[in-house]
C-alpha cells in the first residue's frame, strides 16, 4: 500500500457515490478521493474489520496482466522472487527494484494460468491512455495478474513495458474496481455471493462470475485478518459492493481503519516503510525472496540491484540501518518521523509509521535503527515534542495474523 498524496483534480473510484450516500469523510489519497472513515469511526471500523468483516474499497490501486509463453521470466527479471515457480492460482508477495537495490514499489501477483482463466481482459481507462498504447509482444503461455500501489501505478507500468515490454503483453486495467473484504466473518459474507470462494486458503485465487460480470478473488489482504480481495469490472462494483454491505456480518470501513490494521499486522506502508531508499534487506524484507532467487540458488541474481541485495543478505556488505517494530512503554502515540535515540541521547534512527494500536491496546510503530539496536528486546527512546519516550524493540505482527491456511 502507498501513502496519501494531494492533488488537485482528484478522480473517483467506482464507489464514490456510495461512499458519499454512507456519509464517509473523503480525503485526497494517491490522486483519488477515498473515505478515511465513516460516521462510525476509525476505532469502530478496525474493530469491526477484526471482529466481524470490513469492507474496503481500494480501486485506486493498479492492476495489469503480463501475458506470453515467456511473461514469469521476464517479470522474474525485475524482481528477486520466484515467479517462474509459483502454480496456477497462487499468489505471492513482489518487489520491484532499482539497479541499486532500492524499492521501487511492492506488489502482489498471482500466476493465473493463461488469458482466458479470469475472462476477458479490460482495456485501461482514460487516464491511462489507453490498453493498446502498453500492449506489447503476443498473447499465450501464462497470464501474470499484477496489483500494485496506487500512487505508483503509473510509475510502475511505465518501468514494466520500459524494461520487459518486448517478452510480454504489459495491459493496465486501471478501470477495473478492487474490493477488500477483511476480517473473520469475510468468508461467510462472501460465499453467499460467490459459492466456492471458502475453499481458499490463504495467498490463493479463482475465478468468479457474479451477475454475468468476470471476477477474480483472492484470499489475501493487508490487515492480518482472513479475507479476500475482489477484482471486478467498474460498471459492477457499486451493485456488488451493495449486495456485501448486505451482509449482516459487513460494514464499511475507510483508509484510517486500513492504516492502523496493517500497522498492527507489522506489514509495511509505500512511501513510509520502504522506498527507493530502503533495501529489500534493510526493509526486513528477506522472508520475500525465495532460495532460488539467492546466492547458490538455482536462478540466483540477475535482478536489478542483485549485487547490493544478495551482499547484504549474505552478510558480506553490513547494513547501516534496519526496519524494526517498536512498542512504547508509556501511553503516548509515537507517529512517522520522530527522531530515535540511543539511551544516552545518539540519533539511531527514525519512526516511519505509528499510532496507538485499538486493538494491541499500546502505541506501537515501525522504524529504522541502526543495526546494533535492532535485536529484540532493546531499550530506547522517542523523541515526542522534546520528551523522551521509552520505547522496546518487539517482534512484528503486534497482534497475530489470522490467515486462513487451511
Amino acid at each position: 500500500m502507498s501513502a496519501p498524496s494531494d492533488s488537485c483534480a482528484l478522480l473517483q473510484t467506482p464507489l464514490n457515490a456510495l461512499h458519499l450516500e454512507l456519509g464517509a469523510r473523503m480525503v485526497p489519497f494517491a490522486g483519488y478521493s477515498m473515505p478515511v472513515q465513516y460516521p462510525s469511526g476509525l476505532v469502530t471500523e478496525h474493530h469491526q474489520t477484526r471482529n466481524a468483516a470490513g469492507l474496503f474499497d481500494v480501486s485506486h490501486m493498479g492492476q495489469l496482466t503480463l501475458s506470453g509463453p515467456d511473461a514469469a521470466a521476464a517479470f522474474e527479471s525485475l524482481m528477486p522472487v520466484d515467479v517462474i515457480g509459483l502454480g496456477v492460482n497462487k499468489q505471492r508477495y513482489g518487489l520491484l527494484l532499482t539497479d541499486d537495490g532500492g524499492i521501487i514499489d511492492d506488489l502482489m501477483f498471482v500466476n493465473r494460468g493463461g488469458p482466458s482463466a479470469a475472462g476477458p481482459s479490460q482495456g485501461a481507462s482514460a487516464p491511462t491512455g489507453g490498453s493498446d498504447r502498453h500492449a506489447v509482444g503476443e498473447r499465450g503461455g501464462h497470464e501474470l495478474f499484477v496489483i500494485v500501489n496506487g500512487a505508483c501505478k503509473h510509475g510502475d507500468l511505465a518501468h514494466i513495458v520500459e524494461r520487459i515490454g518486448g517478452r510480454c503483453k504489459v495491459t493496465p486495467q486501471f478501470d477495473r474496481a478492487l474490493l477488500a473484504l477483511q476480517g473473520p466473518q469475510a468468508v461467510t459474507a462472501l460465499a453467499r455471493l460467490l459459492p466456492g470462494v471458502d475453499k481458499l486458503v490463504f495467498m490463493t485465487g479463482m475465478a468468479a462470475s457474479w451477475n454475468g460480470a468476470d471476477l477474480y478473488v483472492t484470499r489475501s489482504g493487508y490487515t492480518g485478518e482472513d479475507g479476500f480481495e475482489i477484482s471486478l469490472p467498474a460498471a459492477s462494483a457499486d451493485a456488488f459492493a451493495r449486495a456485501l454491505l448486505a451482509q449482516p456480518e459487513v460494514k464499511p470501513v475507510g483508509l484510517g481503519a486500513r492504516n492502523s490494521l496493517r500497522l498492527e499486522a507489522g506489514l509495511c506502508l509505500y512511501g513510509n516503510d520502504i522506498d527507493t531508499t530502503s533495501s529489500p534487506v534493510e526493509a526486513a524484507l528477506n522472508w520475500a525472496m525465495q532460495k532460488v532467487r539467492r546466492s547458490g540458488g538455482e536462478r540466483a541474481g540477475g535482478f536489478p540491484g542483485a549485487g547490493r541485495v544478495l551482499a547484504q543478505l549474505d552478510g558480506t556488505v553490513a547494513l547501516t540501518r534496519k526496519r524494526v517494530g517498536l512498542v512504547a512503554l508509556e501511553r503516548v502515540p509515537v507517529r512517522e518521523h520522530v527522531e530515535l535515540q540511543s539511551l544516552d541521547g545518539q540519533k539511531i534512527g527514525e519512526v516511519t509509521s505509528g499510532l496507538l494500536g485499538p486493538t494491541a491496546n499500546k502505541p506501537v510503530a515501525i522504524g529504522y535503527v541502526t543495526p546494533e539496536f535492532a535485536t529484540m528486546g532493546t531499550r530506547i527512546n522517542a523523541i515526542v515534542r522534546g520528551k523522551a519516550v521509552p520505547m522496546e524493540v518487539a517482534p512484528m505482527p503486534f497482534v497475530p495474523n489470522r490467515y486462513f491456511r487451511g
